[in-house]
């Protein structure tokens, strides 16, 4: 037997990690600067850290009461109701869940490109075809209502990424309204903000409640991760915010236990981790900041934790820059030959990509 035809599913092409890239040059993993995943460089919350440690000796149990308590306290604080919380697997599993209560077999998506791939994937798992509008690098990869509704075509979901990956651009929240309310009335506007709490724009729940004198819509929901700021990536732990009015569909798509008993933990001690977040968020800033002013080429505005960097042949620059133990990502994956990206690092990590790119391009 062979499984379905799947010829038109693409691969995720992940950034690579220290220890592939230390057994591939026969260095040491310390000896190296990971700068490819746009990770938190200063690890996970502390507390989050140690609510993992001390929820080891339960983890025989489903996570039942975790999941309950999460749910409730992400709703707190984005003073929604628990329903409207769709507690996923990381930030892709919630788009998976979005896209089971949405799509019917050939629906389409449409999606960003260069952009997140894992939009389009998931589309295609769940027997939808994918559409795509163009963000065009001669305009700083702008994100207008025109550059969408161009592209648009009675597509079932409609993807924004605010900031976007790999760009490190913003969706206004008036764009992004003039999209909803241009589109289909059973058309859903997904707004991905998985870096939202480095961007100083607001996030676009302001549409899905009607708050600070927003409409209140029901074709549009958010995307939001604790791969980013709490640096929980590695724990998978993620979550999606919709409207009310067809929240309850979560009962009848979501899997069993949605987020494991630890990640669920984790998540309930990061979110009181302000001082953690306030420490990642400015360490960002100032990465950002020295990046612009201190490489020898083009970078572009970010409100992300990354900087996408212009450099020519992206995987020839990228490849020089491991040799020397700094490990970028090429954005010859998103279409963008010409480009690097670089995570925000501590002040030395930052500093030395720096003073590495700088060198390979000399």
């Amino acid at each position: 037997m062979q499984p379905r035809d799947l010829s038109d599913h693409a691969v995720y092409a992940a950034g690579r990690g220290s220890e592939e890239v230390a057994r591939e040059l026969g260095l040491d993993p310390a000896e190296l600067v990971t700068l490819s995943s746009n990770e938190n460089p200063h690890g996970p919350s502390p507390a989050a850290a140690a609510a993992i440690r001390d929820g080891a000796a339960t983890v025989h149990s489903y996570p039942k009461s975790a999941h309950t308590d999460l749910t409730e306290r992400i709703a707190e604080r984005w003073a929604v109701e628990s329903e409207q919380v769709w507690l996923a697997n990381g930030g892709d599993g919630a788009l998976d869940y979005l896209s089971r209560a949405l799509l019917d077999p050939g629906d389409s998506v449409l999606v960003s490109r260069p952009g997140f791939a894992y939009y389009g994937m998931s589309a295609r798992y769940h027997h939808g075809r994918v559409n795509t509008y163009e963000l065009a690098q001669s305009n700083g990869f702008a994100q207008t209502p025109e550059t969408v509704l161009e592209s648009y075509d009675g597509e079932r979901i409609v993807y924004l990424t605010s900031p976007h990956n790999p760009t490190g651009t913003t969706a206004s929240l008036d764009t992004i309204e003039e999209i909803a309310e241009e589109t289909d009335d059973e058309t859903l506007t997904v707004v991905d903000e998985a870096y939202g709490e480095f961007a100083d724009v607001p996030s676009a729940l302001a549409l899905v409640e009607g708050q600070d004198g927003w409409d209140a819509r029901d074709d549009v929901a958010v995307l939001r991760t604790f791969s980013k700021v709490y640096g929980l990536a590695g724990v998978r732990l993620g979550y999606a915010l919709v409207p009310d009015e067809w929240a309850e569909a979560y009962a009848r798509v979501n899997t069993p236990f949605a987020a494991s008993a630890l990640a669920c933990r984790a998540g309930l001690a990061a979110l009181d981790d302000h001082e953690h977040v306030e420490e990642t968020v400015e360490s960002v800033r100032w990465a950002r900041e020295f990046m612009s002013d201190e490489l020898d080429v083009e970078t572009y505005p970010s409100a992300g934790n990354f900087v996408l960097v212009e450099v020519g042949d992206a995987t020839a620059v990228a490849e020089a820059a491991k040799r020397r133990g700094v490990i970028v990502r090429d954005c010859s994956s998103f279409g963008l030959s010409n480009c690097i990206r670089i995570s925000c690092g501590t002040e030395t990590e930052t500093r030395r990509a720096v003073a590495t790119i700088n060198e390979v391009l000399a």
